[in-house]
């Protein structure tokens, strides 16, 4: 066996070979998908209730561990992107074509949302009623939203988990720190040492990814079943083929076109997060991930550090675009209301300007109330959907951190930062490699 051969993924000798090789994380997920698939199906067709239970426990302990670490994760990701912008050439240009771009891909996505569920109708012919909806316990709405962003006190966003309060914590922060300049160094040195530990730590949940995936999945079959799946067959295709268009239709689309790369490369080096952020549904959840596989894309650290965690609590073009636009038209056609130009043009706006609402978090249930709350549609509509939220939520977060780690390809090969050489030769290498900032930020050209 020659010494190439004979290493492991890490790169380290094995030895005398004897050792057991390493699964890659995507076949772990795999085998974990397809163990849930399963267990549910055994644990709903034999009514073996003691299984649904141990699925369900296991699903949510995983989601609370990823959701333990989502409001000192998100604070001190923001404040320390913020203030790392001090070491990025035009970092004003830099933010603004990463929200320009975050703008142009919403804008797309909710498009195709809207032709979809024009062509498909997919509230029609489901059997579902008025009745059959009921009051969320959450809701969202615009003088909500904008009163929501700026807290009471300092306590209570994060005992809450308002993401949206704690990131304008973290911008008031931030901004204060880069103009305090070297007197705030202490506070950014600890910021950083803190936000590296929970990065450390959220990697160790990460690696809990594919028993996760076992509870999760095999949960939603368990306790949904195929079944219902059929009330909801044309709405659940709708969001699966809206999502698939843009993941891998525009998106490579705009990477072949705008930033000129092969898109191949571009998923290749994106997998593991994307794969993540299908099974755990929380796209703050995946963020270290997400930042980690798009510096190996060649994104130099200084803005990716800027780029990721703003794009996990504002870009959603899964839960904020596809999904609202659909979910809309699928609860107007139930509750028989006419949608004209104006209100199509009105979901537009709202997905765009209130993606924020979302704030990373698993389901879009804010979103959808802020959307129908604008257009007037019955709340109770959301109702409907709950059911089959988890098996949609999927899908949707899939597509946000996708689209988190494109945007700053994008901006990056258009202000000519970007590592192409890095970018051409990204793989998904194993998950508990350390991130080395191997990108500095060149003089732009």
């Amino acid at each position: 066996m020659s010494a190439n051969t004979a290493s492991t993924t890490t790169g380290k000798p094995s030895g005398s070979g004897s050792r057991i090789p390493k699964v890659p994380f995507w076949v772990q997920i795999v085998v974990g998908l397809a163990l849930g698939v399963v267990f549910g199906w055994i644990a709903r067709e034999f009514g073996v209730g003691w299984l649904k239970e141990t699925l369900g426990h296991i699903g949510d302990i995983f989601i609370r561990l990823l959701k333990l670490a989502v409001a000192p994760l998100v604070f001190f990701a923001i404040l320390v992107s913020i203030t790392n912008l001090r070491k990025v050439n035009n970092a004003a240009r830099l933010a603004g074509q990463t929200l320009l771009w975050f703008m142009i891909t919403s804008l797309i996505a909710v498009a195709i949302g809207i032709t979809i569920g024009l062509v498909t109708n997919p509230g029609e012919g489901t059997g579902l009623t008025p009745k059959d909806g009921q009051l969320p316990k959450r809701e969202g709405s615009w003088i909500d939203f904008l009163t929501g962003i700026v807290p009471t006190d300092i306590i209570t966003p994060f005992t809450e988990l308002n993401v949206l309060q704690i990131v304008f914590i973290a911008a008031v922060g931030g901004i204060a720190a880069l103009a305090l300049g070297d007197k705030a160094k202490p506070i950014l040195t600890l910021s950083e040492a803190v936000l590296e530990l929970l990065q450390k730590a959220l990697w160790w949940v990460i690696r809990l990814a594919p028993l996760g995936t076992v509870g999760l999945i095999g949960y939603a079959i368990a306790d949904y079943g195929w079944e219902l799946i059929g009330k909801y067959a044309t709405f659940t295709a709708d969001v699966y083929i809206g999502c698939a268009l843009v993941l891998f239709g525009v998106y490579p689309l705009l990477l072949a076109t705008v930033a000129k790369v092969n898109p191949v490369h571009f998923f290749r080096g994106a997998w593991p997060a994307i794969q993540l952020a299908f099974v755990s549904r929380s796209s703050v959840g995946t963020m270290p991930l997400t930042q980690k596989v798009t510096e190996r894309l060649g994104v130099p650290k200084a803005y990716t550090s800027f780029a990721v965690p703003f794009g996990a609590t504002t870009k959603m073009d899964g839960c904020a675009a596809i999904y609202p636009a659909l979910a809309a038209i699928f609860i107007a056609q139930i509750f028989d209301v006419q949608l004209g130009i104006q209100d199509y043009l009105l979901i537009a706006f709202v997905s765009v300007v209130g993606s924020a609402a979302t704030a990373g978090l698993t389901g879009a249930t804010v979103m959808l109330t802020l959307t129908l709350s604008t257009l007037g549609l019955p709340l109770e509509g959301v109702g409907l959907l709950m059911a089959i939220d988890p098996i949609l939520d999927m899908i949707r977060t899939a597509t946000n951190v996708a689209g988190q780690a494109l945007v700053p390809v994008i901006v990056a090969a258009r202000e000519k930062i970007l590592d192409h050489d890095a970018y051409n030769s990204a793989t998904a290498s194993p998950i508990d490699e350390p991130v080395e900032d191997v990108h500095p930020v060149p003089a732009p050209v």
